[in-house]
Formats: C-alpha cells, structure tokens, sequence
C-alpha cells in the first residue's frame, strides 16, 4: 500500500485552511504553516478590553461551500459554528438622507426601487435575470475549474461573449437602471472583492445573485468562530497546524518543490506544496533564488493590484440597535473618489465607507451593553500613493470618527472605551502583501480565470496556489472555491 503523500500549506488563511481539510479528508498527511500567532490570516481577530474585533472578513455570502467541507470529511458544520442570517443584507446611506435597505425579499425592494425611480423595478427585475444568468455560468459551472490552458480559456470564451464580460459592472447596472443611487447600490459589490466598479468584468455582479441566492450570514462568535472551526476540522481529521511557522524559504530540486526551511531554520520536508501566501511574496521572496521565482515574480509585481485599506476598529460603552449589521455609507462622489482610489497617488480628502455593527446579531462580541464596531476605508495601495501611514494613520482615525460623529453615531467620542487601526503597511508587513493590496490582483478581465496566476505552477510541477491570487479571485467564496479547484489537482496527482 503506498504511502500518503505529505502535503504542506503555508497559510491559514480561509483559502489555505480550506485546502488543507479537503487534503487531509483526501487522505494527503497535511501540514500547515501559519506566521503568526493565531490561524486566519485576513480573518484574525484582536480582543481588546472584552471587545472582540474580526479583523476582516464578515459577510459570509455563500454557505453551501463551507458546508461542503465539513460533509466531505463526514461532519457537519452546525456541529462546529452556527451562522446567524443577517437582514438587511446591508442598509446603504448617502448625505443627503436617502437610505436604503438591501434586502432578500422581492417586494421590499420593488417597492423602495419604486419610490427612488419608479421605470427601475423593471429594470432592476433585468439585472436580476441577468445577475443570475452569470452567477450560474461563471460561480456554479467555472468558479471552481482550475484554468491551467488557454484553452480552458477559449472554452468558457462563448458564455464570456454572450454574458458580455468586457463591460464594467457600474456600465452593465447603468443599462439597466437609472437612479444613481440604485447603480450605486448595485454595483458597489465588487469593492467587496477589491475590484473597481468602473474597470472590473461584469461577472462580478454575479455576487448579487449569489446573495439572493444563499443570503447574508454571520457565524456566532464572529468570523473567528468560524475561523476557528475550520481549525478543529482539519486537527480532528489528522492534520497539524504549526503557528508562528514564518517561511522564510521553499527548497527546489529538479524543477520540483522538496521543502520549506522557516526562518528559524527548521526544515520541513514535503511531496507537494501549496502557497496561501500572497502571490507576489511567493514567488520574489519564497522563490527569490530560484529562476522561476525570479521570472514570474517580476511578472506578478508588475501587474495591477487591487487597492489597500484602512480599518479602524472601536468599543462603545453604548449600544447601536438603530445601527444596521452592515451599512454602506456613500460620501459625496463615487466614480471621481472610486478613480482617486484605484489610480491616485494621494489621500483623497472625503471617503465612502462600511460600518460594521454586529452586535445588533451576535451581543457576546462585546461587554454587556457595549458595541464592538469596525469601519473600513478603501484607500490607493502604496504602489500608486507613497503615504506614511505612521503619521497619517492617527489623522485619518480622527476624520472618520468626526465623520461617524456627525452622520451615524452621535456622540462617538464620548463613549469611546478602545480603538486600534490597520493600514497598508500592516498588509505589506504583516500579511506580506504586494503594495499593500488588501485583495492580490485587482479583478479586471485581463487578471481573471486564465490570466490569473493558475492553481498550479506550470514549471515547478507540485507547486500550487490557494486564495485570492489565483482562480477565481477574492472574497471567501472566492477562496473556498480555489481551494476546491486546487484540491482537485493535488490530490489526481496524489493518485487518493
């Protein structure tokens, strides 16, 4: 009887712990290499003063895919993490007091749609028709086939042409709907994935359907609740996570991975390798030495990386029942601010935002009669703007608080307990992200499915790929997916 084969995955982000319980079920030995002190990667969690912050991830859109680990390796997820249904999906909020409740019932949202612009309920009932037409083609048939040729490619081209993926998701919206502000609320979704409403494919608004399709949830405890499941998972079947596991290097010989030395010089032997790594870093820093990691590095660096963020986490004394879970607060502009974003070399001086309160579903995230709340800011990865973030990182914590302050939490300041905040230097120095990006690879056209760096490397031949640098994208959706798409080809290759 052969041995299994020894597989190693460094991350433990969504897309690495995915992959490594479809590994260790597979019957691939598995182990996985984690930085930092605690698993999640994007989704670590801060606990500050008895408030418990998720640091990134929270909207969990599409169940069935974190469901299908857990059935696959003979469990069941309720056993291990309760997501809680979140309604609205999102309460979206503009200065000039229009508000508007982003919810799964048909009716609801016809009759708000109506009251902004009656000619667009028949329009938006289009953009569903259409929304859906390209979440069955490109999440339920392709999200999840590894792009490993060009004729993968040519392929999917047909459905690509039909569902007519050059346009933007905002241009594709705008054919249907009028409103400004529902083409706003309908296509805000691909910053959610690091993509720019006005350049990424309109495949991406695939992600509405896909919300009306499963809904809007959230795991009691937090992100980290379910975090920490996958964790228990992947040891209850035989797997072995190693944190404060920093790889400083992946060892090569004959065109074939064989190690990973950790910057404390252990070394761990291995017969296949996959990266939850940023792509980048993968390949210039893991790889700097050898040929390949040179080569595509280089590539990888000159590409074009979605945009970085700002996240500032605090603790009231109060609660925010009149908070939504999820509220989207619109500034004053959107394409010009969208534009400033993505290609300026500055700080822009007004922000769109996201609020999170998820007190309002989950109470045990912060001390009795507290909030636990975090707001993030798209801002320029560092690659378009050089900002120190040092120095503007305390300023930029105090415009938003004035910010907040004056449309959605009067008295902000006064029954602040703790406050933290995450920069683009902390995703290029902590998560080691190129430029600082928060989400790899912006999504446009011509860096999605067969352009996207592939699930496996195509020299170093059990080198492989997980997360949002590869196919199909950000997002957890997006990364359970790769995981899926990447396991398929480790494990025919492990011949399990």
């Amino acid at each position: 009887m052969p041995m299994p084969k020894r597989a190693v995955v460094i991350g433990a982000g969504f897309g690495g712990l995915a992959l490594a319980i479809r590994l260790q079920a597979g019957g691939c030995q598995t182990t996985l290499l984690e930085k930092r002190d605690k698993p999640g990667g994007r989704a670590y969690v801060y606990e500050d003063d008895g408030f418990t912050f998720d640091a990134g991830p929270t909207v969990i859109t599409d169940p069935s895919a974190l469901e299908e680990l857990f059935t696959l390796a003979g469990r069941r997820m309720s056993d291990y993490v309760e997501l809680l249904p979140v309604d609205p999906f999102y309460r979206l909020g503009w200065e000039d007091g229009t508000r508007f409740d982003y919810v799964n019932d048909q009716q609801s949202l016809e009759r708000q749609i109506h009251a902004l612009q009656p000619d667009d309920v028949e329009g938006y009932r289009r953009f569903l028709a259409y929304s859906r037409a390209v979440f069955k083609e490109g999440y339920l048939k392709l999200g999840a086939v590894p792009f490993l040729s060009f004729r993968d490619m040519l392929a999917a081209a047909p459905q690509l042409a039909r569902l007519q993926a050059w346009r933007s998701v905002y241009g594709m919206v705008s054919r249907f709907i009028k409103d400004e502000h529902l083409r706003q609320a309908f296509s805000f979704h691909s910053l959610l994935v690091g993509g720019n409403p006005f350049a990424t494919s309109s495949i991406y608004t695939l992600i509405h359907a896909l919300e009306r399709e499963w809904g809007v949830w959230f795991p009691r405890g937090g992100t980290g609740a379910l975090i920490r499941a996958m964790v228990r998972l992947f040891q209850d079947l035989g797997g072995e996570l190693k944190l404060n596991a920093d790889v400083a290097r992946i060892e090569v010989e004959a065109n074939r991975a064989c190690a990973v030395t950790l910057q404390d010089g252990e070394r761990i032997e291995l017969d296949m390798l996959a990266s939850n790594a940023d792509v980048v870093h993968t390949y210039r820093q893991l790889l700097g030495h050898h040929p390949r990691g040179v080569a595509h590095g280089r590539k990888l660096a000159g590409k074009r990386s979605s945009m970085s963020l700002f996240v500032l986490y605090f603790g009231l004394r109060t609660r925010h029942e009149d908070l939504r879970h999820h509220t989207v607060c619109f500034g004053q502009r959107y394409r010009g601010l969208i534009d400033e974003i993505f290609n300026g070399d500055k700080l822009a001086d007004d922000f769109s935002l996201y609020l999170h309160n998820p007190c309002v579903t989950d109470a045990s995230l912060a001390p009795s009669g507290c909030s636990s709340l975090y707001v993030l800011a798209p801002v320029p990865h560092l690659g378009n703007a050089d900002i120190d973030w040092d120095v503007e990182g305390p300023r930029y914590r105090e415009r938003i608080f004035d910010y907040l302050e004056k449309h959605y939490i009067p008295g902000l300041r006064k029954d602040l307990v703790t406050s933290r905040f995450m920069t683009p230097f902390d995703f290029r120095d902590t998560l080691n992200a190129h430029h600082g990006s928060a989400f790899s690879l912006e999504p446009v056209l011509t860096q999605s499915a067969w352009f996207r760096p592939h699930n496996r490397d195509s020299t170093l031949a059990n080198l492989y790929l997980v997360g949002a640098g590869t196919h199909p994208g950000a997002g957890v959706p997006g990364v359970v997916a790769s995981a899926k798409a990447t396991a398929g080809l480790m494990l025919q290759e492990a011949g399990q």
